[in-house]
This record gives structure tokens, sequence and C-alpha cells, in this order.
């Protein structure tokens, strides 16, 4: 054993880079235990240029925060963990965009700027409002309306490839009424492919106790709380494999005909399956 150690230390530093730069940032942490060479070549940029992706100056080039972004992060690893623990705002401000922080792969999420709402751009029955602990400049705030749908789209090939995604509704229910008496369907699909589409019901009000309910709608899936205080409730999921140009639609939809309110609409995720 100490001898196949005395080996595993002396390669070169470089080499053993070389070597974790091939691994996952979750094992090029774990492996740096190995020996101090193992320690010193995971803290090298050689590994982590490998796990950020190859397109992240054209993905953040838009971004205000771009240039500091670059600026103060020393080393790779350092850039790779403020992208992975802080989102940062692409596309003027309407999306944003992180790294997952166990496998480096891309994670976008489009903001309610970035959604077409129906009513949306009616004021008597949608506005916008600023809230604190979103990460967007501002988000959509529901007042009442019968028809209640929202979709996004997103391109495959902006994701990481050979990778299964899930979509995510992000959001928050303020004095919410209404949204008791039917369930809300959530479809996730590629655009123009009806047979793919993943399609489910489920109750965005996640204190209704629907243990009365008598009919095939007891019992749905109700959203979960996120660690930034707002709850995410799954939309469906697809495979991103990197050789297909296709276009994912993710949509929303409540049209029972009663007037419905309390919503906030902060976006909808788009992360890497764990």
């Amino acid at each position: 054993m100490e001898e196949e150690k005395s080996t595993i230390e002396a390669l070169p530093e470089g080499c053993i880079a070389k070597i974790l730069s091939h691994t996952t940032p979750v094992d090029s942490c774990r492996l740096s235990l190995v020996s101090n060479s193992f320690c010193s070549a995971a803290e090298s940029d050689i590994v982590w240029d490998r796990f950020l992706p190859s397109d992240l100056i054209s993905i953040v080039s838009d971004s205000q925060s771009a240039s500091s972004l670059f600026t103060t992060s020393p080393s790779k690893k350092s850039l790779y963990l403020t992208l992975s623990d802080h989102p940062i705002l692409i596309n003027n401000g309407k999306t944003s965009f992180q790294l997952e922080k166990q496998s480096g792969k891309k994670v976008y999420m489009l903001g309610a700027r970035d959604l077409s709402i129906a009513w949306g751009d009616t004021p008597c029955y949608w506005d916008w409002i600023i809230l604190p602990e979103s990460r967007f400049q501002e988000v959509a705030r529901l007042r009442t309306v019968c028809w209640f749908e929202i979709s996004g789209t997103i391109n495959k090939r902006v994701l990481s490839s050979d990778s299964q995604y899930v979509a995510f509704l992000v959001f928050k229910m303020i004095n919410a009424y209404r949204f008791e008496d039917l369930p809300t369907k959530l479809t996730v699909g590629v655009l123009g492919d009806q047979v793919g589409l993943s399609t489910k019901n489920v109750w965005l009000n996640p204190y209704y106790d629907d243990r009365e309910r008598n009919d095939e709608f007891q019992g749905l899936e109700r959203p979960k709380v996120r660690s930034d205080g707002f709850l995410e409730i799954e939309m469906g999921e697809f495979f991103n494999s990197g050789l297909e140009d296709e276009v994912v639609e993710m949509r929303v939809l409540e049209n029972g005909g009663q007037h419905k309110g309390g919503f906030i609409l902060e976006g909808i995720e788009i992360r890497p399956k764990k």
C-alpha cells in the first residue's frame, strides 16, 4: 500500500490535475484527500476550467455583472463556486443562469418577463411588482383571472448534453383563492410533439386539504418550499442528448371559469435531475 501511495505521489502535479479534470467536481474534491499532491492539483485551473461550460463567456456576455464575475474570481474554482451559489441574470435580466454544484451542469430559470402569461399585459388581471426576495427585478402578481395560463420555451442546445432535465414552476401563494375548485394541469414536451408530452394535474395551493374530495383529484401532488422561500412544483422532465435542435415547451393551465387570485409568479426553472 505504501509503495502504491508513493507511486501516486510521485506523479507530476500537472499530470494529476489532468487526470482529475476528467472526473467530476465532487470526485475532484474527494480525491483531494488522497495526498498533498492531489490536494494541490485539485485546486488547479486546469481541473476547474474543464468543469466550467465551454460557452460560458457567450452565455453571460450580456449580463451586467459579467465583467465583475471574472475579475473578482481569483481562480477557476472560485468562479465555479460563485456560479453555483449565486445565479447571474442574463437576457436583459429576464433569465437567470447558474451551475448545478455537484455536476457543473447548466441551470436556467425563465423569469416571469420571459414567459407568456394569458392576460399578463392587462393591469386589471395581472400586475408587476418588486419582491425583495426575488432574483429578478420584478415578478408577476395575479390580481384576478378566470383563464389561468402560463407557458415558456427553451431550446435544448443551451442546456448540458447527455442530461436528464426537470422543469419546476416557482411561485408564491399570498391570500390565494379559488385554486381549490379544479387542479392545475402542467405539461412539458418538445414543441409540436404530442406523443412525448408529459402531463400531470396538481394542486398549487400547498395548504389545501383535499381529503374530503370524492373524485379522481384527491391526493394530487402539491408544491414544496424552496431554500429561497418560494414554492416549487415539478412540471415534468425531458432528456437532452445534445444532438437535437429541439424546443421544449412548458405550460401551466387551469380554465375552470372561476376567478382566482393571490398567485405570484417567479418563473420556471430548468435544472438537471439528481
